[in-house]
Parts: C-alpha cells; structure tokens; sequence
C-alpha cells in the first residue's frame, strides 16, 4: 500500500492529505491549538482514528500514540551527536535509515520490513512516500512518520 503525504500550503496548523496511489483521499491529518504538536488524523469518512501528542517539558522530544482513543506507545528522540536516533515504544517497532534525507524504514520485532520512507523532491509542500507492507500496519506508520516530521520541524524551526 503506498500512501502520499502531502502538506496543505495555506494552513494555520498542521495539515497534511495521504493520498492512496490513486490520488484518493485516505487519510487527513489536522493539527490543533495547544502547548507541543497535537496532530489528530481521520479517516476518509472524516471519523477519528489516531491521535499523535507531543509531550512537553521533557528534556527530548517525545511523542505519544494514540488509535481509536487507546494509548498504544510512544516515539522519543535519542541523544545523539551527529544524525538524529529514535526510540519507539510501541509494537516493538524499530527505525532505521538516513533521517536527514528522509530516507528512513520501519521494522518489526523481528526487524523485517513494515514501511518505507522517502521525501519527494521538487514539490511546492513537503512530500513524503510511505510504502507499507501490509494494509493494517498503515496509521501506525502514518503515525511515526507525523511524530518524526513534527520533531523535525521543530528542530528546524529554532
């Protein structure tokens, strides 16, 4: 399953489309007012699936995961010196790859591939490819995608 993460270029807050490879609506993700990230995604019907919640007053970033109203694990940043490390706590989930460039997977337990993701180059918004394995594992991964970018865009944004 290949989904398109798009960000809206007019928007207060956060905002992004996934689009499917059929240029359909998937998902929508808004961000809304309050201290730290707080992005809530919905489905195409527009119901809400998932939340994504940065914490705050913690000395890393942390980000906490939430499906169907139910607390499922968290993504915090790991001190590191020269690229960007994370810690996920949620499915035994691992992340691997090039952070900077936004070429990066997700891993299972077993560290077989669930997700991959990639920045497409030369759009008006950030465009990010997620290609995911297997169809149920998709708002988890849309999720470590959303808690990554919005670390990211902190971080630019000092």
């Amino acid at each position: 399953m290949r989904l398109l993460f798009k960000q809206r270029i007019f928007s207060w807050f956060d905002s992004y489309d996934i689009y499917n490879e059929a240029g359909e609506t998937v998902y929508v993700v808004k961000g809304q007012l309050s201290w730290g990230h707080r992005l809530k995604i919905y489905d195409a019907m527009g119901y809400e699936i998932g939340t994504v919640q940065e914490r705050v007053l913690t000395f890393l970033p942390k980000f906490e995961l939430h499906l169907g109203g139910q607390y499922i694990g968290c993504i915090s940043k790991e001190w590191s010196f020269l690229k960007p490390r994370y810690n996920i706590d949620c499915n035994g989930w691992s992340i691997e790859g090039d952070f900077w460039e936004w070429d990066y997977r997700i891993l299972s337990a077993a560290g077989e591939p669930l997700a991959t993701v990639s920045k497409q180059l030369f759009n008006w918004t950030d465009t990010y490819v997620i290609d995911v394995y297997d169809p149920q594992d998709a708002v988890c991964a849309l999720m470590l995608v959303l808690a990554i970018d919005a670390e990211k865009c902190s971080r630019d944004s000092h």
